[in-house]
């Protein structure tokens, strides 16, 4: 905790709402995370491709995280505070209590994941009327934007739909239970909502002071001191791209330094993973979502590449395999996470090869949950090619190590598509969960064959958040100044160039895979 002698130093709370877990974190003027902490929350999946959570569970952990971060400070050195969350849909009536988003009638479970399929069909139709508003996302509409899940709502609840007083993009949510105001981030509605700009209604700038601040009810509830700043908030993604793509570069040797922060990607890679290119006149990148004006960086237009399932992908594999009991016990034993341990175990089998090359006939395309970006088929499903009868930890060592390329060879996959529309990307900038396994930081780098840039603060989510409170406070000009002195390079991976060729092979058979899949259901479809 801070000491006496930093008085007079400003702090500004950042809260992260995840797919799984809520946390905040307590960051300094210079980016540094002083405090952190985390809370567990609920997710139902009542059936395949159904997943939803509780709006009341969520605010509730919030709080906790809140009150645990800024426990024993004092309170006037706490000057904004900022939200992010992933893009899931919550619904409450015209009281802003809760409805169900489910035919059980549990109005407690009123939220919509992001990672809810359940509005296949309604997409499809939306994305057949071939809509002018489409050419912003992509030229196909997501199912895990909220259009075609209001639209499921209206098809499948009309009980609910009738009672409906409020949807909300659950970022704004969480900034209305803060200040008790309904406007909406410009990030949610025009990332999530095909909002645009000359339509009038209550939007703001990420970053910007919403209201008053925080109300008496909400300070109490949060353990911060009423009426300090409230800032119009960011998706998940979308904040760790702004806690790590505007960092100062200058003597780290990248091609980037000197040059715009449009040669930049922030790739945030978690549950799933959101590549956020951004630029000075809108790009139209067909599969990627985008160009969305302002919704990132203030006057500068963002393409949101995505991958739908890669930490979530990544778990399943690995879990899912019968050696997976012998995996655990042995990193348990060795007070290791079961993915050193299985990073140690691929140095131990590799020989005298590089780690990479093990999976010369083992290939996988990554899309359990469909292709996001840039194929826009969420239809699409998972292959893995090279298969033996071997049930030991060294063939769960070697189906891991090929996840992870896979996952890697659909991130080449997202930039070139992003490249070939008029993007010129230089270097990556890794944050979130996945970024902390050093082999799927070094994947990244020998597949795509840039350098890959990591905070200092892993927590880079948090500190995106942070930003968006420090700038409501008014204690920096502009989310650009504050991105520039609170964002701090902790690491750099080169690519090994020498594995260059291996890799254009390896993609070579990944784009392959999808060829042949779509060959197979063609016959398939036929009979």
């Amino acid at each position: 905790m801070p000491s006496e002698k930093q008085a007079a130093v400003k702090y500004y709370v950042g809260v992260d709402v995840g797919s799984a877990s809520v946390r905040a974190a307590l960051v300094d003027g210079a980016g540094t995370v002083v405090a952190h902490a985390e809370q567990p929350i609920q997710v139902w999946e009542p059936r395949p491709d159904h997943y939803e959570q509780s709006s009341a569970d969520i605010w509730a952990a919030c709080c906790s995280v809140t009150k645990e971060v800024v426990r024993g400070v004092d309170a006037s050195q706490i000057r904004g505070l900022g939200f992010d969350a992933t893009c899931s849909l919550v619904v409450v009536d015209k009281q802003f209590q809760p409805l169900a988003v489910n035919s059980e009638g549990q109005s407690h479970r009123n939220v919509i994941m992001w990672m809810d399929h359940r509005a296949a069909s309604q997409v499809k139709r939306i994305n057949a009327t071939q809509h002018r508003v489409l050419s912003y996302v992509g030229g196909a509409m997501s199912v895990e934007m909220q259009p075609p899940k209001l639209l499921w709502i209206k098809e499948n609840l009309p009980e609910s739909w009738e009672k409906v007083g409020y949807f909300f993009d659950l970022p704004d949510f969480l900034s209305w239970k803060a200040t008790g105001v309904t406007a909406r981030s410009l990030c949610t509605v025009v990332c999530k909502w095909t909002y645009t700009s000359d339509r009038g209604n209550h939007v703001l700038s990420p970053g910007e002071a919403v209201g008053k601040g925080l109300t008496a009810g909400a300070a109490e509830e949060l353990g911060l001191p009423e009426g300090i700043a409230v800032a119009a908030s960011l998706i998940d993604a979308h904040a760790g791209g702004l806690g790590v793509i505007g960092a100062d570069v200058k003597g780290h040797n990248l091609p980037c330094e000197n040059q715009p922060i449009t040669s930049r990607v922030a790739m945030i890679c978690g549950t799933s993973s959101c590549h956020m290119g951004v630029s000075e006149t809108p790009i139209f990148v067909p599969g990627v979502w985008g160009p969305y004006f302002s919704a990132m960086v203030p006057g500068l237009w963002l393409n949101e590449g995505g991958q739908s399932a890669t930490g979530k992908l990544i778990d399943h594999v690995v879990r899912g395999h019968v050696a997976f009991p012998e995996l655990e016990a042995k990193a348990e034993a060795s007070a290791h996470s079961i993915y050193t341990y299985l990073n140690s175990h691929l140095d131990l089998i590799k020989k005298s090869l590089p780690v990479g090359f093990l999976t010369v006939d083992l290939h996988v395309w990554p899309d359990f949950h469909g292709n996001r970006s840039p194929l826009t088929d969420l239809t699409l499903k998972g292959m893995v090619v090279g298969l033996t009868l071997s049930r030991g930890l060294d063939e769960l060592a070697l189906i891991y190590l090929a996840t992870i390329q896979a996952i890697a060879l659909g991130t080449r996959h997202i930039l070139e598509a992003m490249q070939a529309a008029g993007h010129e990307i230089t270097t990556l900038f890794l944050c979130g969960g996945l970024s902390k396994n050093p082999l799927f930081v070094q994947m990244h780098a020998d597949i795509t064959g840039k350098p890959v840039v990591l905070s200092k603060e892993v927590e880079s989510v948090l500190v995106g958040a942070a930003i968006l409170g420090a700038c409501a406070s008014g204690d920096f000009a502009s989310i650009q100044e504050a991105m520039a002195k609170m964002g701090k390079i902790g690491k750099v991976v080169q690519p090994n160039h020498e594995h260059k060729r291996f890799y254009d092979k390896k993609y070579e058979v990944f784009l392959k895979l999808v060829e042949h899949q779509r060959e197979y259901r063609s016959i398939m479809n036929s009979v």
